[in-house]
């Protein structure tokens, strides 16, 4: 599988009159990578997936899909795109098997193994024969990717695919997306406002504000992977005072209720804990303090809210 991004932004704006929307965006996402797509109320997000899609056109810079312009070889790009964006659309008087045949007869090369293959990926096989009609919201929206990867797109974009879902839909809509990544190679580009979710699915996510990228955060796999690494640890000691005593000299250490909390790398807090043992103070735990993702978006937003 060839690792080159499967898109990438570069420099894209979009205005509006004498109003910056989107302001010199530049990111790219990686094959097999659920990547997700943050930003306040009104920070650009929408308006860069209609951009991506051709819904609407870029005033500045360019994007990229497996290699292809958007701005100069739309059809090219297009092709090698899935995407939901709201809601799924389906014929609701069909089963879901007949809105995956009817869609498959408007692309080429789709045959009834590769619809088999995603009615399976996304586990619609005990209702596939039903109508639509019938279904629950998350059934419709696992049909709805089903129809965007029947093409195995290089990029599946969804924006906010978990709205109206209930917990139940929404674990099930992230272990498809997880599968799909992981299984089929896909990119996988989703805009959401729960940032809970969005820490359970995605492997980077990009903060946008006001139109501008703030920042592009890894959730999981190429952080601290060093013994170098310098990580926030709590110390959960019996006596922090005294605890604190030992320390000194050794970096600066925080009393906190139970214990004190020390910002180190590995061989350090490996050290801090033999001293404090010698120094008879109980050591009950050592646990490195990590951030969610609502706390690192607050940090980063300066505490406006996602949406």
């Amino acid at each position: 599988m060839s690792q080159a991004p499967v898109v990438r932004l570069q420099n894209v704006s979009k205005r509006i009159g004498s109003r910056t929307i989107i302001d010199r965006l530049t990111l790219e996402v990686n094959p097999g990578e659920v990547f997700g797509f943050l930003g306040p109320n009104g920070s650009g997000k929408t308006t860069t997936i209609r951009m991506m899609v051709g819904l609407i056109t870029m005033s500045g810079g360019d994007i990229s899909i497996a290699g292809h312009s958007v701005k100069s070889a739309f059809p090219q790009a297009v092709s090698h795109v899935g995407a939901i964006v709201e809601n799924p659309e389906m014929y609701k008087f069909l089963t879901g098997y007949q809105n995956l045949v009817h869609f498959a007869r408007m692309n080429r090369g789709i045959t009834k193994q590769r619809i088999d293959e995603v009615i399976e990926l996304v586990g619609l096989q005990g209702r596939i024969h039903d109508k639509v009609k019938k279904y629950s919201l998350g059934m419709r929206q696992r049909l709805g990717v089903a129809q965007a990867i029947l093409h195995r797109p290089s990029l599946l974009i969804l924006d906010e695919p978990t709205n109206g879902l209930d917990p139940a839909g929404i674990r099930e809509l992230r272990d498809y997306l997880r599968r799909l990544s992981r299984e089929e190679g896909t990119a996988v580009f989703v805009s959401s406002h729960l940032l809970s979710e969005m820490e359970l699915m995605c492997d980077r996510v990009a903060i946008i504000q006001k139109g501008q990228l703030i920042d592009i955060r890894s959730l999981r796999g190429e952080t601290a992977e060093t013994s170098q690494a310098m990580e926030e640890v709590l110390f959960e000691v019996d006596h922090p005072d005294a605890a604190i005593g030992v320390l000194e000299g050794r970096g600066a250490a925080n009393v906190v209720e139970g214990g004190f909390t020390v910002t180190a790398d590995r061989e350090t807090i490996a050290d801090l804990n033999r001293r404090l043992v010698m120094a008879g103070v109980r050591v009950y735990a050592i646990r490195t303090k990590i951030k969610s993702l609502e706390d690192q978006f607050l940090e980063v937003t300066g505490g406006e809210t996602v949406g």
